[in-house]
C-alpha cells in the first residue's frame, strides 16, 4: 500500500509557488502583464475601492499598458469597449496608445470611440496629462475631427449633452473642416456663433422654434436638451412613450418625479416597453444595469414598473449557459465586496456593489441550471435558502443581504470536500483578496491546494474564478482545469460556457483579445 502522506506531500511540492501577495498581504498569484491588462480593462473604473484609491488603479493601468505590445494594447481597448461595454477604461487605453503608436491608434480609434461620450472621454483624458501629454497632437486631433465630420446629426446632438469638456469645447479645439454648408451651420450653432438657421437640420430648427414660442409639439431632439424648459406632465409622458429602451430604463425616476406616470396609460405603456423581449435583446442590456435600475427606484414607483424590471431581468440572462453535470456557484459576500462597482466617484457612484453583482451571477446560474448549489462565503460558508422559481432579483437580494465578514476563498472548497462532493463546475465570484485562510508554510495558496484535493475525486472538474475587482492577483493559478477571467459584463457567461465545454483553454481570455483583427 502506497504511503499516502508521502504522495500527498509530493502533490504539494508540485503546486505552483505563489509569486505575489494580495492587498491583505496574503500569498497569491500575480497575473502576467497581458492578463493583468485584460482584467483592468474589463473591471477598472478608476474610482476609489475598498483596498485602493483611484490613483493607485490609474498607476497600475499606465504601468502595464506601457509594458505590453502596442498591438495588444489596441486590442484590449477594443475588447473592453465592444465586449465589456466599458467607458472610461477603453478611452484611457487609447490615450496611452496615442503616445506609443499613433498608426495603430488610427485603426483602433473608430472601434472604440463609438459615440460622443467616448469621444469626450478620450479628449478629457488626453488633456489631463496623465498619459504623458496635455495636447491632443496631430494624429489624435485628426481622428477627433474625422469623427465630428462623419457623425450623424443625431449623434452630434447626443454628444452635445455633458461638459468637461463639452462638445463645443472639442469643436473649438480641433477645428473640424465641415464637408458642406449644412454641417458648417450645425458646428457654428453648437459653439454659439451666428449661422444660417435655414441650413440647420430640421430637428434643430424645430428646437430653436420651440424655444422661441414655448408651445406646440416637442422637437425630435435628445430629451436632455429640453429639461431646462417648462415641460408639463403630458410633455414628459410623450418623452417616456417615445424614448429608446435604454433611455426609458435610465430615467424612470425622472418620469415619476415629473408626473408622467400620472398621465393615463403611460405606466402601462412604459411597463410594456421594459418587458418587451425583442427590445431588450436589441438594447443589449446587461443584467447588472437592470439591477442598478431596480436598486435605484423611488419607493413610490408603480408596481407595474417594478414587475416589468423583474421580467426584463429574466430575458437579460438568457445567455447564462446551461451546464451539464453538477454546478456550484460561490459568491463572495465579505466586507470588501461592498464597494460600488464604479468605485467611489463624486456624483457618479452607482448603487450596485461588487457583492450585488456576485449575487446576481449566482441567482442567474440558479435560474438557468435548476440543480445549481449556491455557497455564499466570507469567513465560512453562509446558510441561505434560495428558490429556483423566485425571480433573479429576489434571490440576488437575499444573497447580497449577507454581506459582511472577512474573505476566505478556501471555505466553499473545504465545505465540499468535507461532504465528499466533487462537482463538475465551480464558479467563484470574488475580489480574490483572501486572507482568513492564510498558511505560509506550504506550497501554493490554501485554495490551490484544496482544489487539487477536489480534482482527485473528480479529475474532470473545472474551476472558473470571475475576478470582479482590478486588484491584480488571484488565489488559483490558471491551468488546464482553471480559468481566471475578469469583469461583470455578460461576456463572462460566454467564456464560462466555452470553458466548461472544452472549447476554451485557460489562456484563452487573453487569446480572445489577441484574436481581434486590427
Amino acid at each position: 500500500m502506497a504511503n499516502k502522506s508521502v504522495f500527498a506531500s509530493m502533490r504539494g511540492r508540485m503546486l505552483p509557488k505563489t509569486d505575489a501577495v494580495n492587498k491583505e498581504g496574503a500569498p497569491a498569484y500575480a497575473y502576467e502583464d497581458r492578463q493583468k491588462l485584460a482584467q483592468l480593462a474589463m473591471t477598472g473604473t478608476i474610482g476609489d475601492l475598498f483596498y485602493q484609491d483611484a490613483e493607485v488603479e490609474l498607476d497600475a493601468v499606465l504601468d502595464v499598458a506601457n509594458k505590453v505590445e502596442p498591438e495588444y494594447l489596441a486590442k484590449a481597448a477594443i475588447h473592453a469597449r465592444q465586449r465589456g461595454h466599458m467607458k472610461d477604461m477603453p478611452a484611457l487605453l487609447l490615450a496611452v496608445l496615442a503616445s506609443r503608436d499613433p498608426q495603430i491608434l488610427s485603426v483602433a480609434f473608430p472601434r472604440v470611440v463609438t459615440n460622443g461620450k467616448m469621444l469626450r472621454n478620450f479628449v478629457q483624458i488626453m488633456r489631463s496629462g496623465q498619459t504623458g501629454r496635455k495636447s491632443l497632437g496631430s494624429r489624435p486631433k485628426a481622428l477627433v475631427a474625422g469623427w465630428l465630420n462623419s457623425a450623424s446629426d443625431r449623434q452630434l446632438l447626443q454628444a452635445s449633452i455633458g461638459s468637461n469638456p463639452s462638445l463645443a469645447d472639442v469643436i473649438k479645439m480641433v477645428h473640424p473642416k465641415p464637408g458642406d454648408a449644412r454641417r458648417e451651420a450645425l458646428f457654428a450653432w453648437m459653439i454659439g456663433k451666428p449661422c444660417d438657421l435655414d441650413k440647420l437640420p430640421e430637428a434643430v430648427q424645430d428646437y430653436v422654434a420651440y424655444q422661441d414660442r414655448g408651445d406646440g409639439p416637442l422637437p425630435d431632439v435628445p430629451f436632455q436638451m429640453l429639461t431646462h424648459l417648462p415641460l408639463t406632465a403630458e410633455h414628459w409622458a410623450q418623452i417616456a412613450r417615445s424614448g429608446s429602451w435604454q433611455m426609458v430604463r435610465m430615467n424612470l425616476n425622472t418620469f415619476l418625479r415629473r408626473g408622467a406616470f400620472g398621465v393615463k396609460g403611460v405606466t402601462e405603456e412604459v411597463a410594456a416597453t421594459l418587458g418587451d423581449r425583442e427590445r431588450i435583446r436589441k438594447a443589449r442590456v446587461f443584467p447588472y444595469q437592470l439591477m442598478t435600475t431596480y436598486q435605484s427606484l423611488s419607493g413610490d414607483m408603480p408596481v407595474e414598473i417594478r414587475n416589468a424590471l423583474h421580467d426584463a431581468m429574466e430575458v437579460a440572462v438568457t445567455n447564462v449557459p446551461k451546464i451539464s453535470g453538477q454546478v456550484v456557484v460561490c459568491p463572495d459576500v465579505s466586507g470588501s465586496m461592498t464597494s460600488p462597482v464604479t468605485g467611489y466617484r463624486p456624483g457618479a457612484t452607482t448603487a450596485t456593489r461588487f457583492v450585488d453583482v456576485a449575487a446576481l451571477v449566482s441567482a442567474a446560474f440558479l435560474r438557468r441550471n435548476r440543480g445549481t448549489l449556491v455557497l455564499p462565503f466570507e469567513f465560512g460558508v453562509r446558510d441561505v435558502t434560495l428558490e429556483a422559481r423566485d425571480t433573479i432579483l429576489t434571490n440576488a437580494r437575499r444573497l447580497a443581504d449577507l454581506a459582511g465578514g472577512g474573505t476566505n476563498c478556501l471555505a466553499p472548497l473545504e465545505w465540499l470536500i468535507a461532504r465528499n462532493q466533487a462537482p463538475d463546475l465551480i464558479v467563484f465570484v470574488s475580489d480574490n483578496q483572501s486572507w482568513a485562510d492564510t498558511d505560509r508554510r506550504s506550497a501554493g495558496t490554501p485554495m490551490m491546494r484544496n482544489w487539487e484535493k477536489l480534482t482527485v475525486r473528480n479529475p474532470k472538474a473545472k474551476l472558473v474564478c470571475i475576478d470582479i475587482a482590478p486588484y491584480g492577483t488571484t488565489q488559483v493559478k490558471s491551468r488546464e482545469n482553471v480559468l481566471n477571467i475578469g469583469g461583470f459584463s455578460d461576456a463572462v457567461f460566454d467564456q464560462i460556457a466555452a470553458f466548461a465545454e472544452d472549447r476554451l483553454g485557460p489562456d484563452q481570455w487573453v487569446g480572445e483579445i489577441e484574436g481581434i483583427e486590427l
